[in-house]
């Protein structure tokens, strides 16, 4: 397979869950964060998300490598790295956020809002990276 292929492929695949997110990560902004099956949902996604991110990261790296891209090999490793720390600093804000709402707590609810705003803007960040890396990676 050509390098340039692996290269094609390692972009497509940090890119497609990332657009995926950017694009459903918004919808929660309409529904209300004091039903615990909205909240349950919205931590699972976060969850998933940002460890997909973790293993595209991981792919991506493993083709850039194979492809003769060392240095870009090495962003998206950084990428992955980041996405599972990122994943696990999100994940302990959202269930403090979650024990406080459920506590009674009345500015929980609105932490839970920041929590999400905080993973899109984080995902926008990583999107824009490797958006404006894609020259460099074909």
């Amino acid at each position: 397979m050509p390098p340039d292929a692996l290269a094609l492929y390692a972009a497509v695949i940090l890119l497609l869950p990332m657009g995926c997110f950017f694009l459903a990560s918004p919808t929660f902004l309409l529904v209300k964060m004091e039903v615990p099956e909205v909240t349950q949902l919205l931590r699972a996604i976060l969850s998933g998300y940002y460890l997909a991110i973790g293993i595209a990261g991981t792919v991506a790296m493993v083709l850039l490598a194979a492809s003769g891209r060392t240095v870009i090999a090495l962003g998206a490793i950084a990428i992955a790295i980041f996405a599972i720390a990122v994943r696990k600093w999100l994940l302990r804000h959202m269930d403090d956020a979650l024990l406080a709402r459920d506590a009674g707590v009345p500015t929980a609810v609105r932490q839970l809002r920041v929590v999400h705003v905080q993973g899109m803007l984080i995902n926008v960040i990583l999107l824009a990276t490797v958006v404006a890396s894609v020259p460099h990676i074909v």
